[in-house]
């Protein structure tokens, strides 16, 4: 979910991966296969299997699931009929949303968030209609308890890494960056001794609204009910 804080969204879904860890590991075993299927099982020369990996590994899904993942996508295993879905989308009071998946049957799933999106006040739109609001980037988090350095040292550091943009937050550092270049900044900053929280490819709104409380608590309730649906993998906001 990419809305009012990266940060606030973080602590938020942290809250329901606790108690849902079985459906965090089985979206991550999509994405990861996903990765396999695209550019081959090997690492190596995958950077987004590697970078997925790492994700499964901060949430400490078993090796075995993982291995088990990447051989599907692989082809290494059968079963695998998984495809990748994009919905754009109104959310309440016209918050623009983007949802990304990954399922086994795009009628039924497409059908399914419809449905969560009519029943909480958003509404699917046509492809395109939403999309050019906002920009894919590569996004990297540093917490703020992991920041060694000092605030003129990292800003050369991340500078000289070649990212795109940066942002203070209280919490820690937001670093933008070309999608092509994410995994390139990323090993700079590990090649630093910089430990990093989160590096993903994500779709950041060009610009962002404010909204009142009432949509505030009803673009929730929305978010939660999508994070519930098997399918859904990542929630895109322009708030």
């Amino acid at each position: 979910m990419s809305g009012h804080s990266h940060w606030s969204t973080i602590k938020f879904k942290k809250g329901t991966e606790d108690a849902k860890r079985s459906k965090i590991f089985s979206k991550l075993s999509k994405e990861i296969s996903i990765a396999a299927k695209e550019g081959g099982s090997d690492m190596t020369f995958n950077p987004k299997l590697r970078s997925v990996v790492d994700k499964a590994r901060s949430e400490n899904m078993p090796a075995d699931s993982i291995d088990k993942a990447i051989k599907k996508g692989a082809g290494e295993l059968e079963g695998f009929t998984l495809e990748e879905i994009l919905i754009e989308a109104y959310g309440p009071n016209g918050v623009a949303m983007i949802i990304e998946g990954i399922t086994d049957s795009k009628n039924r799933a497409l059908g399914e968030i419809k449905l969560i999106l009519n029943r909480l006040g958003g509404k699917m739109v046509e492809g395109g209609a939403i999309k050019w609001m906002f920009d894919k980037k590569g996004l990297i988090m540093i917490s703020q308890d992991d920041i060694k350095k000092d605030r003129d040292e990292m800003e050369l550091l991340i500078i000289d890494s070649g990212a795109d943009n940066f942002t203070w937050e209280e919490e820690g550092i937001i670093i933008y960056t070309k999608p092509e270049d994410l995994e390139k900044v990323k090993k700079y900053l590990t090649e630093q001794n910089i430990k990093t929280t989160s590096a993903n490819l994500e779709w950041v709104a060009k610009e962002t609204i404010e909204i009142d409380a009432d949509t505030q608590e009803k673009s929730q309730k929305l978010f939660e009910a999508l994070d519930d649906n098997d399918d859904v993998q990542n929630i895109y906001w322009n708030i």
